[in-house]
């Protein structure tokens, strides 16, 4: 049985080649971060506050994945900052908009009933982690007072 994998569909072999972890000083097209990279010591220095950050924007993103909003996209911006200086990360943003390309050109090829469940569907989920949302914390008394109403003949709330 073989154990090899197959190449990835694109570029990224040939843009992340090497073993390395980090981003090379000469892979980089910003000649203040080739400075930074230069002297081991600010190189690492850089790195840590580069992965610090990344961690936040990312798992901020990851809270506001569930509910409605920019979840996702805080994600990949989180990703995005690590992948100016970690070649695992810029493989993984590669990934993520490879897989949301082919998301979206599958579903544009759909017919409109299939488009209109997963609409549906992406409603239902909303509707849902906003009913928990409010079982959890209550209603949130800045809403209009007709929307305040109706919620609160929502069962359980």
């Amino acid at each position: 049985m073989s154990h090899d994998h197959a190449p990835p569909p694109d570029d990224t072999r040939d843009r992340y080649g090497d073993p390395d972890v980090t981003v090379d000083a000469h892979e980089d097209d910003w000649a203040w971060r080739r400075r930074i990279r230069a002297n081991p010591h600010t190189h690492r220095i850089y790195r840590i506050l580069v992965g610090v950050l990344g961690l936040v924007v990312v798992s901020g993103g990851a809270v506001m994945v569930p509910f409605p909003g920019p979840g996702w996209l805080v994600v990949f911006i989180g990703v995005g900052i690590w992948a100016s200086e970690f070649e695992w990360a810029a493989r993984l943003l590669d990934f993520g908009k490879r897989t949301l390309k082919a998301w979206n050109a599958w579903l544009q090829i759909q017919p409109r009933w299939m488009q209109a469940v997963v609409l549906l569907l992406t409603l239902a989920a909303v509707a849902m982690i906003f009913w928990g949302l409010f079982l959890i914390s209550g209603v949130p008394g800045i809403l209009p007072d007709f929307a305040e109403h109706r919620l609160h003949a929502v069962p359980g709330l």
